[in-house]
């Protein structure tokens, strides 16, 4: 089976231009144009990647892109005009794990499906057990449990973690995170790292208010501790 792609975007030339685009790459594409079409048609479609324009009629991008992680962890590329720092990262938090600014290219577009899905997938990563305390990655079957217990990670958590794990009491800056997982060095997104940080350790951490693990290093970025968790 193909791998499939959803493209919600309220121009109709968009989806027509990049579906054709994808297709032509090798995708099953599906389409829609509001946003409650959007959730109905990830239902159904189950698709491997969501390709999800901001500005959306009924529900707007990001509400979707909300509901969607209150049930999957699928990548979702923020398509969109809003290119002010504060929004990219908003996008960022909401869910996103990869933000393309319009005006764009298809071949642009297609690279950054391509990269997403197979970081998705582990193809990029050593496929050596990654532990920490309680904390269990498996790069090759794109799994983390903590406590035994499995814990629904988006692509950038997971990449972010299992850096993280490869590289235990190493100080990072947000900026050389963010190039480590996601290739790009813009100084805009740096901050980014920030809010995924969060979510992650509300998903990993016995107490996230108390890190045991991902700690911050003020003033610099973040470290994982040992894996006894001391500070």
């Amino acid at each position: 089976m193909n791998t499939r792609i959803l493209i919600v975007d309220d121009e109709e030339w968009v989806c027509t231009l990049v579906g054709r685009y994808l297709e032509q790459a090798g995708y099953d594409v599906a389409t829609a144009h509001d946003g409650e079409k959007a959730l109905s048609k990830f239902e159904s479609f189950r698709p491997d990647l969501i390709i999800l324009d901001w500005m959306l009629p009924k529900l707007d991008g990001l509400e979707v892109a909300r509901r969607v992680r209150m049930q999957s962890s699928v990548p979702i590329i923020m398509l969109t005009a809003r290119a002010d720092e504060m929004d990219r990262i908003e996008g960022l938090d909401g869910g996103a794990d990869d933000y393309v600014v319009k005006p764009f290219s298809a071949r642009e577009l297609e690279v950054r499906a391509r990269a997403v899905l197979r970081r998705t997938r582990g193809e990029t990563q050593k496929q050596t057990i990654l532990e920490a305390g309680d904390i269990r990655l498996d790069p090759a079957r794109h799994e983390v449990k903590v406590g035994g217990k499995a814990v629904d990670l988006t692509p950038m958590e997971f990449d972010l973690l299992a850096f993280l794990l490869r590289h235990p009491g190493h100080v990072f800056t947000r900026l050389e995170l963010l190039e480590a997982v996601r290739g790009t060095t813009y100084d805009s997104f740096a901050r980014s790292i920030d809010s995924h940080v969060k979510r992650l350790r509300e998903k990993i951490e016995p107490d996230p208010s108390s890190p045991r693990y991902i700690q911050t290093v003020f003033g610099i970025g973040y470290k994982l501790s040992d894996a006894e968790g001391e500070k």
